[in-house]
Order: structure tokens, then C-alpha cells, then sequence
């Protein structure tokens, strides 16, 4: 039978186990729908009760436009080498240690960055990870990359789930984002050509790394 969103969110919740808090990661070329899926996830999984799962994206870890400057890498923005990798790999791993250390009910709330998209820049401390989460679900492109910081990064992930869409929507969904965030057409469609593809390719590469492969079919409906 093929996979529903109703196997993906049992497959969730059981990752747990032990009492012991898991990390669930999502990956996917740009476009494909890993943040509708993360989102949906956790917002199926907590109901209307004591927060059990929490959303930590990786798009946090982007480098600041100014410190992209002095690299000579803003015209690349996105691509692995444009994020702080090592940090991100640390914050999994403080994830994991503050919920086995202190246990659900007296650990310390976890601060995550955030990617604002309409400033194109990350903020910190804007996504709070109670004590009480018991599943994190974490997404972002090169979660299952096996270069420099990078490769720390999946030994932190429970599993990691890749999401998998065709190209035409996957580059249709990309232009209106751009377009929604303040670029016109005609650079929304430069810049999914010269940088978003570029990266797809890479991380289309890593896909068989993954623990599953989603479907379109299985993910929810993305209505960009």
C-alpha cells in the first residue's frame, strides 16, 4: 500500500523510546516540502496539550548576510558553506544531552535560531524547545551530508526522512516563494536556476542515506 501522511505520523511518535528524547530529521532539495512536513508533524503530534514534539529548522544556522560579505559567498547564499554546519551539529547534540541529563521534567529550555525570510536573515534565541518535547524534527537541505561539519550532523538524527517531489513543482514552489519574499520574477527565476538547482543536485546525491523516502503522495498539501 503506499505510504499516508497517517504512516508518517506513527512512525513519528514512535521514535521515542525509553523515556530517552529523539531527533527526527527531514532533508530534501529546496522546494520539496520539508518545513510543511515538520510543521504539520508537530502540529498533529502536540494536539492541544503539553508540547511532546517541537520544530527546530536548520535554515537558523545561515550565515549573516555581513559575515557572508567578508567571505565572498552572499551570491551563494544557501549553499553548504554559507551555514554555520559545527553549530547546528552542536545544538543536535545539546538537544540530546539536556533531555538525558535532566530528564523531561527539570531539564532547561533549549534555545534555537530562526531564518527570518522576509529580512533574509537568521535570529537567535527565537525557537524554544521545552523539556517536555520528547521528539524533535529538525529539516533543512544537507542533513544527510557527508562533508566537513556536515557529517556530524546525521550521527545526531534518530532517523532522517528525505523528501521527494519532481522537479517542474519543486522549481514552481521555489519562483513563488522568491516572489513572496520580494524578488521579481525574472530574479526569483535567476536565482532558482544559478543557486537553488546548483544545490539540488547536491543534495539529490545524498538521498539514498535516508531512512525513508517520502512521497509526494504522503506529504501534505504545500499551498505556495
Amino acid at each position: 500500500m503506499p505510504l499516508t501522511f497517517d504512516d508518517l505520523l506513527a512512525r513519528a511518535r514512535a521514535l521515542p523510546r525509553g523515556g530517552r528524547r529523539a531527533i527526527l530529521g527531514i532533508a530534501g532539495s529546496p522546494g520539496a516540502g520539508k518545513s510543511t512536513l515538520a510543521e504539520r508533524l508537530v502540529r498533529e503530534l502536540n494536539g492541544a496539550g503539553t508540547p511532546w514534539a517541537a520544530h527546530v529548522p536548520m535554515d537558523g544556522f545561515h550565515l549573516a548576510d555581513a559575515e557572508l560579505d567578508r567571505l565572498g559567498r552572499r551570491d551563494r547564499k544557501g549553499a553548504p558553506d554559507t551555514f554555520d554546519a559545527a553549530g547546528y551539529a552542536a545544538l543536535l547534540g545539546r538537544l540530546r544531552e539536556e533531555a538525558e541529563d535532566g530528564g523531561a521534567a527539570d531539564g532547561d529550555v533549549v534555545y534555537a535560531p530562526a531564518f527570518e525570510r522576509v529580512l533574509e536573515q537568521p535570529v537567535a534565541g527565537a525557537v524554544p524547545v521545552p523539556p517536555s518535547a520528547r521528539l524533535v524534527v529538525t529539516e533543512g537541505n544537507y542533513l544527510l551530508l557527508g562533508t566537513g561539519a556536515w557529517a556530524r550532523v546525521r550521527a545526531r538524527l534518530d532517523e532522517v526522512w528525505f523528501c521527494e517531489l519532481a522537479q517542474a513543482e519543486r522549481v514552481r514552489r521555489l519562483v513563488a516563494r522568491h516572489e513572496r519574499f520580494g524578488k521579481s520574477h525574472e530574479d526569483a527565476v535567476a536565482w532558482v536556476r544559478d543557486s537553488d538547482e546548483r544545490n539540488a543536485e547536491l543534495v539529490a546525491a545524498t538521498r539514498d542515506r535516508a531512512d525513508l523516502v517520502v512521497p509526494e503522495g504522503a506529504m501534505p498539501v504545500n499551498r505556495s
